[in-house]
């Protein structure tokens, strides 16, 4: 199928297909792919002259799929409402490594974030009673990957069916971040003793780091309603993407100890005390989600707004869109090891109006 929609400037590297291979430790086929391939159009810097470029389907019929993560080159994904972790095989199946069963699906919470740092797996994920980091080993070479013994490095993140946050990653310091959400309790976000509206900073073994803003814990900043993005560019410069309430979307620039302002204010509110974010977006146009940073630019993920956002970072005030609208709603999007861009669809999460083969990892 052609797409012809013209969408935004980007760099984009010769398409190469994904060369992740894997196997779970059940041996279950979590679904499949056809490599089907659509292209869209991207305008060249200072030409009109458009770009014809290529989207491969990586992987097919996934449900409601939440993060991506790579363990070398394979491609693992994390599903909220199965509490499956896949993997991406060779010829665009997915196999499942494995299954949560202590997560509680329900509402937005479930498995969530996924982050690996050498041979360890975290996750972040909803039980019964809380959220928490878990974090296996990870055994085994692709084609047959699976899971020790879990360990869980932070728990007692409050939780609730709404504004869980969820997203981890490992930033250049090599601390484990994630974004924790105010679970519908808008006071938690500017309550200190409490990890909910928080993004939170960690040890890989989950540890409360020395130099952290407030000595004894975990807190990295606070006053967030539900973050769920992190990335980092070239220069160590900490990003986040933040949902709204009904006014404004948020895109902030973090700093230790930084107070965002939730629920006092949202948006831009030039008020003191407070950090204002460099860009907002209108809800119904956004909704932002998973993020990353390549190149000279941020790329968000939109829900609602349907489409991926790219932001230069030489003026993070401003972003266009791309994919607009063209596969529904997108909840992740990741740097694949050889730079190019994975993009995660979530049609199936109960919100969105899913197609044949959806859900979907794409690949720009």
């Amino acid at each position: 199928m052609l797409h012809s929609t013209p969408i935004a400037t980007f760099c984009i590297r010769a398409l190469t297909m994904l060369n992740a291979c894997g196997l779970g430790s059940t041996g279950s086929t979590a679904g499949s792919s056809a490599m089907d391939t659509s292209t869209a159009i991207i305008s060249s810097p200072g030409s009109s002259a458009p770009i014809p470029v290529e989207t491969v389907d990586v992987a097919t019929d996934l449900q409601a799929p939440w993060s991506v993560a790579f363990h070398g080159s394979t491609a693992l994904i994390s599903e909220r409402d199965t509490a499956r972790i896949l993997e991406v095989t060779a010829d665009g199946g997915t196999r499942t490594v494995t299954e949560i069963r202590d997560a509680q699906p329900g509402g937005e919470g479930g498995l969530l974030g996924l982050a690996v740092q050498e041979d360890f797996l975290y996750t972040y994920y909803t039980t019964a009673g809380d959220n928490r980091i878990v974090r296996f080993p990870l055994t085994g070479e692709p084609g047959a990957l699976s899971t020790g013994d879990p360990e869980v490095i932070l728990d007692s993140i409050p939780s609730a069916s709404t504004h869980n946050g969820g997203r981890i990653a490992f930033g250049p310091d090599g601390m484990l971040y994630a974004t924790t959400g105010d679970v519908n309790e808008r006071d938690n976000a500017q309550d200190d003793t409490s990890l909910a509206g928080k993004i939170l900073r960690i040890t890989p073994e989950g540890a409360i780091p020395v130099d952290n803003p407030v000595p004894g814990s975990p807190v990295y900043s606070m006053g967030h309603r539900n973050p769920q993005g992190i990335a980092w560019d070239a220069d160590g410069t900490m990003y986040s993407s933040e949902f709204g309430q009904s006014t404004w979307d948020e895109l902030n620039i973090i700093t230790p100890g930084g107070n965002y302002g939730w629920p006092v204010v949202e948006g831009i509110a030039n008020r003191d005390g407070f950090i204002d974010p460099v860009q907002q977006w209108r809800p119904a146009e956004a909704s932002p989600s998973g993020m990353t940073i390549v190149g000279e630019s941020i790329f968000v993920a939109n829900l609602r707004g349907q489409s991926l956002r790219q932001i230069p970072l030489a003026a993070p005030d401003t972003s266009r869109v791309l994919l607009d609208g063209e596969f529904g709603r997108l909840r992740d999007v990741v740097t694949a090891p050889d730079d190019t861009l994975l993009v995660l669809t979530n049609n199936t999460d109960g919100r969105g109006s899913p197609t044949p083969g959806d859900d979907r990892v794409l690949r720009i």
